[in-house]
């Protein structure tokens, strides 16, 4: 059981707390009571400015409606306004650009581009919405006069700054590829930068807009016309030089400037020259074993103009390839790609075809020299041969993409070229054999000397002889021919040549009708034949046909040497041991023995002087041979006369001994060293 206390003081907690709960919910009312307030007052607030949105909504939206209206109108009137803006500057186009059109492009490209670019405008806008306007034809006959005024430009800039390329500066370019030293490339300009822009900006105009393809006619007129200009002023160049001071100059000198030029030899292939100098070579003392002036007739007029011939075409040719590119790189920026083979196939013709017609006038010439059996000028068709041949790739590569009549032009003149040097080959070979109707002396001292002269020039034109002979083989292997066949060709070739130029000696020979002199005329022959062909590589083509070529030209000189010594064997025959009489010695000579001993005396000594007289006027051009010959045929005489002198030269077979013993052994000696006397 609680106690009261207890209880009591439950009680009152319990109070207190009711109260307090009390106080509580009564302020839970009154804030509650307070938040609805507020809630209405808030929506009646809300409510009161929906209401006013609302209104001001209604009176907004048309406003905003209305101002949309306006700005678009605004708009329309604007672009209206732009559009007549626009349509009323084409009116104008004609009266603001005809002042620029009638004065012309020169000096002011840009504007005037500019000014055609508003008259094209026009042009498309009158011809699209009033194609009837008479403004359409004024703005199309003021375009048609501007475009002609820019076809005028092209031509005149064309015409004024297109220049021929020097001869100078042609030969540096060419030089350029065999100068391996050269530290710098060689360009041509042909046109100034600045003018080239305007060139390229005029050209894609009248492609785009002008729809012209006229002012391509003019550019390769022009560019033609300065191409072949300036292959012959090279040409010229050459002849003038030439005349001057024999050799065209070059100044494709390392860090040299160009306004310094300096002499460059040029390569000359000297076909000519060459033959010359071998022909005087034996003009004081001919092959023929007789001394005296050849009579041959001075040829170094003509020759140095067919080598000056010679040397300019072959530079003409390498120019043409030269300045052929170079055009191209030229035309490359200027005409469009469709038309630039058309357009260079015309530009390089003219050129061409004066190389093409020069050398088929070559052909023609060497021609007409085989049938004068004039060799040493068809010489000249060998290095044109070579050097064609040669630049035939570089020729191949430019006229890519040009016309097929074209591309054949330069295998047409190699073809008639190799065609006309076998017949060359073969009618020397024929001529040799059987040469032209010639005074007997000229004929001895220039058969050989021409032989061994053309084989030699064969020499530097290997490759080029052999092709023009495997040219004419028939066989299938000659469409496909090898070096080393054509190298065979060749010495069998030259082998063929030397069988018929001995046997032309032999028959030649037989003239004479003193069989010593025709051996001296033979002997010489054949050692100049030797000697040429060890001077030079002749001796190792020969051997890759005949083994024994060498040998055999020794044993033949050595024979003709045997020969001529017989010629003396008249001379030693009065003197020698088996035609002397047998006598004892201190026993008186009876009368028959004098006088066999006087003949013997007499016969040596008009032997003597008549052979030395005879063979004194007789030559051996080779110094060697000379002496050798000299030496052994006195080595004999000596030993032969000494024997007879110290036998019979004390023995008194005469009263008067100084009439028949008029000689020395060694007055014998000196006047056999004068035999052949160069000095004489």
């Amino acid at each position: 059981m609680i106690p009261p206390q207890e209880a009591s003081a439950r009680r009152r907690e319990i109070e207190d707390k009711l109260k307090q709960e009390e106080e509580t919910l009564s302020f839970i009312r009154d804030s509650l009571e307070k938040s609805d307030q507020l809630t209405k007052n808030m929506v009646s607030i809300l409510s009161s400015f929906e209401s006013r949105l609302m209104k001001l909504e209604n009176s907004i939206i048309p406003v905003h409606k209305q101002t949309e209206n306006l700005q678009r109108l605004q708009e329309n009137v604007e672009k209206t306004l732009s559009c007549l803006d626009h349509v009323i500057s084409y009116y104008h186009v004609a009266s603001d650009t005809e002042k620029i059109i009638r004065e012309g492009p020169t000096g002011r490209l840009e504007e005037y581009l500019g000014s055609m670019a508003k008259i094209q405008k026009a042009v498309e806008y009158f011809q699209d919405n009033s194609p009837d306007s008479p403004e359409l034809n004024k703005v199309k006959l003021l375009f048609e006069r501007g475009k002609e005024a820019l076809e005028s430009e092209f031509r005149s800039l064309m015409t004024r700054h297109s220049k021929v390329v020097s001869p100078v500066l042609i030969l540096d370019l060419i030089s350029g590829d065999d100068d391996l030293e050269a530290q710098e490339d060689v360009t041509l300009e042909h046109l100034p930068e600045s003018v080239l822009q305007d060139v390229i900006r005029i050209s894609r105009w009248l492609v785009e807009y002008g729809r012209n393809q006229d002012f391509m006619n003019v550019y390769y007129q022009i560019r033609s016309s300065q191409l072949d200009r300036s292959i012959k002023g090279l040409k010229e160049h050459f002849h003038k030089s030439s005349s001057s001071s024999g050799v065209p100059y070059s100044p494709a000198i390392p860090n040299k400037r160009k306004d310094t030029p300096t002499k460059k030899p040029v390569k000359r292939p000297g076909t000519i020259r060459k033959a010359q100098n071998l022909l005087k070579q034996y003009s004081q003392h001919g092959l023929d074993g007789k001394k005296g002036g050849s009579n041959l007739i001075p040829l170094e007029g003509r020759d140095d103009m067919l080598d000056v011939e010679t040397d300019a075409y072959i530079h003409c040719v390498s120019a043409f390839v030269k300045l052929a590119q170079s055009e191209y790189q030229l035309l490359a920026d200027i005409i469009p790609e469709h038309h630039q083979k058309k357009t260079f196939d015309s530009l390089i013709q003219d050129a061409l075809d004066g190389l093409m017609l020069e050398g088929e006038n070559i052909v023609s010439a060497a021609r007409k020299a085989i049938v004068r059996h004039d060799f040493s000028t068809v010489l000249t068709v060998f290095p044109i041969l070579r050097h064609l041949k040669q630049t035939k790739p570089e020729f191949d590569q430019v006229l890519q993409g040009t016309a097929a009549s074209t591309k054949n032009k330069l295998p047409g003149l190699i073809t008639s070229m190799e065609t006309i040097g076998a017949k060359a080959l073969e009618d020397f070979a024929d001529n040799i054999k059987v040469p032209p109707d010639l005074p007997l002396a000229l004929l001895h001292r220039l058969l050989p000397t021409q032989a061994i002269l053309f084989l030699q020039q064969l020499l530097d034109f290997q490759e080029t002889a052999g092709a023009m002979l495997a040219s004419q083989e028939t066989s299938s292997s000659a469409t496909s021919y090898s070096s080393e066949f054509s190298k065979r060709l060749l010495s069998t070739y030259i082998c063929k040549v030397l069988g018929n130029l001995q046997l032309n000696l032999l028959s030649k020979s037989k003239v004479y009708e003193d069989p010593a002199l025709s051996a001296i005329f033979l002997h010489n022959n054949y050692n100049y034949i030797l000697k040429s062909l060890e001077k030079s590589e002749l001796i190792q083509l020969v051997a890759v046909t005949q083994k024994t070529a060498e040998r055999s030209y020794r044993e033949h000189i050595e024979q003709q040497i045997q020969t001529y010594q017989r010629s003396w064997l008249k001379v030693t025959d009065y003197i020698a041991e088996k035609n002397l009489p047998v006598f004892q010695p201190g026993v008186k000579l009876r009368d028959k023995e004098r006088q066999i001993i006087k003949e013997r005396f007499k016969g040596f000594n008009d032997g003597l002087e008549e052979l030395c007289k005879i063979q004194k006027a007789w030559a051996i051009p080779d110094t060697e041979q000379r002496d050798r010959i000299r030496q052994a045929q006195k080595t004999i005489v000596k030993e032969t006369y000494g024997a007879f002198l110290q036998k019979f030269g004390s023995v008194p077979f005469t009263k008067n001994p100084e009439k028949y013993i008029k000689y020395g052994v060694e007055q014998v000696g000196d006047m056999i060293d004068r035999l052949f006397d160069t000095s004489a």
